[in-house]
């Protein structure tokens, strides 16, 4: 089965923070194998019948991916990024800059309580997150700046400085 899939949201084990994956690749394995075992049991609960494939996938998707909304702002100086991320701590969350492409993830344990009846369908709480995003610059890892409040996470992130270009005058050759 396959299907086009935004790229956000990342691991559901319970071993998830033991076993985190090294890089975006297999990242996005984990959320691909994460939404074809949704897709296969929703399938398994309507009576497996056949003919629903791409609804079940997009359904499930719907259930695991939850957006994370960006926005990039850049300086002369620096790559300003603004992230939504209700609801999560700092310690949940899972930031790194490799170059000029910025991963960010996270996941939280949501504690069940009583409710009323089961709940179908939510976006109002996203479990876990992933984004990974290729930015315009080189950035300068080590001097990245980084503030959570309110659920707004913001990076300040240095671009590393380009050699200037030199004009060379040529000489003549004797």
């Amino acid at each position: 089965m396959t299907a086009q899939v935004a790229m956000q949201l990342v691991r559901l084990s319970a071993e998830a923070k033991q076993t985190a994956p090294q890089n975006a690749g297999e990242s996005f394995q984990q959320i691909l194998d994460s939404i074809e075992k949704r897709a296969f049991e929703i399938s398994r609960e309507r009576g497996s019948w056949t003919g629903h494939q791409l609804s079940d996938w997009l359904q499930a998707e719907a259930e695991i991916l939850h957006p994370l909304h960006l926005v990039i702002a850049e300086t002369e100086e620096a790559l300003n990024v603004r992230a939504e991320v209700p609801g999560f701590a700092a310690k949940e969350l899972d930031i790194r800059v490799d170059g000029n492409k910025l991963l960010i993830s996270g996941r939280r344990e949501i504690k069940e309580g009583k409710q009323a009846g089961k709940i179908i369908y939510s976006e109002a709480a996203a479990t876990e997150i992933f984004r990974s995003v290729d930015l315009p610059a080189e950035i300068i890892s080590s001097k990245v700046n980084a503030n959570l409040k309110d659920g707004i996470l913001n990076l300040e992130l240095p671009k590393a400085s380009r050699p200037r270009a030199l004009r060379i005058e040529p000489k003549l050759a004797s």
